[in-house]
């Protein structure tokens, strides 16, 4: 331990006297990271999905490379206007954006309603209408950017009407959301940003007493940032990279960055007040703050690196961009910060001028004496309202919310709400059935044993309450028999020329596939759905025997996210292994001792359950609630907060190790490391709270309820467990916290 204090030591020392080269050196990686960093929104995937091979997956790759057309790849265009749509001047506006969208290169179709009889696509009083826009693009990076487009041709063609300010026209659909959800993300990270700046600022400044003071840990918070999005944008290039990113990066590259320079400054300030010349100020702090900050930051980086081992873009995405920004923000505080510290020196200003002054230890003294007479009784109020806070996980419901899914107030988020009140939004989002024939044996979808088990599979989906249509090749017209259907099936080609949209939609080029479109009921949720798509799944596995030696497949949005969580949710074991054996491996390397990991990770996971705990009583339960939690939030606010924990976590025991190896005495070293590592920690714990709480309002739900947890988490981590439970485990525990690094009998 000796040798490598002085190794740390040196390595501080010349950071010190080459102090212009490093500022020289982070000046022009600051420059080229702002500039890579610049747009790196529209880099990212805003659809996410799976990594590996699902159900779903499969559906999706039979669509595209055996149907002549794909269906799912449509635009919803939501016209409103003065009069009915079915005659005069409504009619001709309707029909003039048809045509001018019909003529663009990569638009294969435009539909709307076909006459006075057809009600699908006109509300009850015809004065909304629907155009379905079938696009000639399959790829969903580039539908992505036809979203702009095709808004653009529309708000055009209808600015040269001369009566445009009576019509409405929206564009809604399945990429088009997406498009907005990343627009929102990246407004929300910006306005975040501009709120955060002037809130940081003031409580860096009571807390230090100076400008300079106050000024640093927001260089490197926000140095963090620019630096992780540039490896970030980077990084997309070669894997795909969710837009969810762009939030995480910036609340724990703020949060982190502003953590580690705060307890850097802090110590800096301390050596100068035991009157230690600026240049020895620095290493002291680069020798002991710079280890802690080190050791937190690995085990930070444990909770992002575990998710690694999920198959979802969006949480190996949060991972990866987790993993960069710790890194960048470890690496700048142990060599930028200390070269500022050099070169600002007494500019920082004495400790005794801010909130974390050496005057105001005393009342955090006061407390460690406190828990320290009564551990027992600590340890029992802190335990009891831990567990208080962790009964309502009891009621956790997994799956697609409810409500609130969409990002409120956006374009597509407002179509999507108009088109459930017309009674068509189960068309946008459909679940899609495949049944696929063997080419043994020449069948085809077609032959009449093919048609009575399709109409078997159909009348089955379709006798489910909350599915409101199939559409199939039995269920093209109305009142059709099976008969009927095997006679106009007999020539296909001639059935294909006559209904040419229908058969390429619902039958595969050689025959031998069928599509179902499930449409679900607008009363039915996103989470009912999936219900809905896991039935359809039963009734494949149990398939009727004309159905025998036919594949059976589902997919679709919802299916999508049955196939993710299912995915996910088995992956989880792996990944709470992988966080509980890292975090205690690490920690008993460091701190030489057996109880303090076991201790750790046991507070950890109250912590993370009180956590869980919160967000669903306030989200799922609370009113207007979302009625279920998406499967991706538990486990990331389990390895992101089980990783920011352990921060404060080693900030304590390390600071308690220090007065421990100095006097021998657990009791004494418990009470020192408390007093003076709380005004750290509490005013840190205000800088991530206001860091976090600001993302607990993006418009995106995900980001939402990840802002808010790890606020949560925050708080609960710098309250009940490092002021109350921690120290009264080792006030407990006494020297046994230290064994086997430390005999519990015999001298120190």
């Amino acid at each position: 331990m000796e040798t490598s204090a002085g190794v740390r030591h040196a390595l501080a020392r010349v950071l010190v006297r080459r102090r212009w080269w490093v500022l020289g050196l982070w000046v022009g990686l600051g420059a080229l990271a702002a500039t890579r960093a610049a747009g790196v929104g529209e880099r990212l995937d805003a659809r996410g999905g799976s990594l590996e091979v699902t159900e779903a997956s499969r559906v999706d790759a039979l669509l595209a490379t055996r149907f002549r057309q794909d269906v799912g790849e449509t635009f919803v265009v939501i016209v409103s206007g003065p009069a009915p749509f079915d005659a005069g001047r409504p009619y001709e506006v309707l029909a003039r954006l048809a045509a001018v969208l019909g003529r663009e290169p990569y638009v294969r179709d435009v539909t709307t309603f076909s006459g006075p009889d057809d009600s699908l696509l006109l509300s009850r009083d015809r004065r909304t209408t629907v155009a379905l826009v079938t696009l000639n693009v399959a790829r969903g990076d580039s539908v992505l950017k036809l979203v702009d487009a095709t808004r653009a041709v529309l708000r055009r063609t209808l600015a040269t009407l001369p009566d445009a300010a009576a019509y409405r026209v929206i564009l809604t659909g399945d990429t088009p959301l997406e498009r907005d959800m990343l627009t929102v993300t990246t407004e929300d990270v910006a306005r975040s940003e501009r709120r955060l700046l002037p809130v940081a600022g003031v409580i860096l400044l009571l807390a230090f007493g100076s400008l300079g003071g106050a000024a640093l840990p927001l260089v490197i918070g926000f140095g963090a940032i620019a630096a992780a999005l540039a490896v970030i944008g980077a990084l997309a290039g070669v894997m795909p990279m969710s837009i969810y990113v762009l939030n995480v990066a910036t609340m724990i590259g703020l949060g982190v960055g502003i953590d580690y320079s705060l307890l850097v400054v802090t110590r800096f300030r301390e050596e100068r007040e035991r009157g230690a010349p600026v240049d020895e100020a620095v290493a002291r702090t680069v020798t002991t703050a710079g280890a802690t900050v080190a050791t937190s930051g690995l085990c930070v980086a444990v909770g992002f690196a575990a998710l690694l081992f999920t198959p979802l873009i969006e949480t190996r995405s949060i991972g990866v961009g987790g993993l960069v920004v710790v890194v960048a923000a470890v690496v700048m505080t142990l060599t930028l910060l200390p070269a500022l510290l050099a070169v600002l020196g007494r500019r920082v200003g004495r400790t005794s001028a801010g909130a974390l002054g050496g005057r105001r230890r005393a009342p955090w003294e006061r407390w460690a004496r406190v828990v320290g007479r009564n551990p027992r009784w600590a340890l029992v109020a802190g335990g009891v309202t831990l567990v208080c806070l962790s009964a309502p996980l009891a009621w956790i419901r997994i799956g697609l919310p409810a409500r609130h899914w969409w990002p409120a107030a956006t374009e597509a988020g407002a179509g999507l709400d108009i088109l459930m009140r017309l009674g068509g939004a189960g068309y946008v989002q459909p679940a899609r059935v495949l049944v696929e024939w063997p080419p043994e044996g020449g069948r085809r979808a077609t032959d009449p044993g093919a048609l009575r088990a399709l109409r078997a599979l159909s009348d089955s989906l379709r006798a489910d309450p909350r599915v409101r249509d199939v559409r199939s090749l039995v269920d093209v017209r109305p009142h059709t028999s099976l008969l009927e259907y095997a006679l106009l099936y007999s020539d296909l080609t001639a059935a294909r020329a006559r209904d040419p949209a229908a058969l390429d939609a619902l039958l595969s080029s050689d025959g031998r596939v069928a599509r179902l479109d499930v449409i679900l009921d607008d009363t039915t949720s996103l989470l009912s759905a999936m219900d809905v798509v896991r039935r359809a799944r039963r009734l494949a596995a149990g398939r009727p025997p004309p159905l025998a030696d036919v594949r059976i497949a589902v997919g679709g949005y919802v299916a999508q996210n049955v196939d993710l969580q299912d995915d996910l949710l088995g992956r989880l074991p792996l990944l709470v292994g992988l966080v509980f054996g890292m975090m205690a491996l690490m920690l008993g390397l460091v701190f030489r001792s057996v109880l303090i990991p076991l201790k750790a990770i046991l507070l950890n996971t109250l912590s993370v359950s009180a956590t869980l705990g919160l967000m669903v009583l306030l989200f799922q339960r609370g009113g207007n609630g979302t009625g279920a939690i998406f499967a991706a939030v538990p486990v990331l606010v389990f390895a992101v907060v089980f990783g920011l924990s352990m921060d404060y976590e080693v900030f304590l025991l390390s600071r308690i190790k220090e007065a421990f190896d100095a006097s021998g005495d657990n009791e004494r070293a418990t009470i020192e490391g408390l007093s003076a590592t709380a005004g750290v920690i509490t005013s840190a714990a205000l800088l991530m709270i206001a860091v976090f709480g600001a993302f607990a309002f993006a418009r995106v739900l995900v980001i939402r309820l990840l802002g808010f947890g790890l606020a949560a988490a925050v708080l609960l981590d710098a309250t009940i467990i490092r002021l109350v439970l921690v120290p009264a485990v080792m006030h407990l525990a006494g020297r046994w916290n230290w064994w086997p690094g430390v005999r519990v009998r015999g001298s120190r």
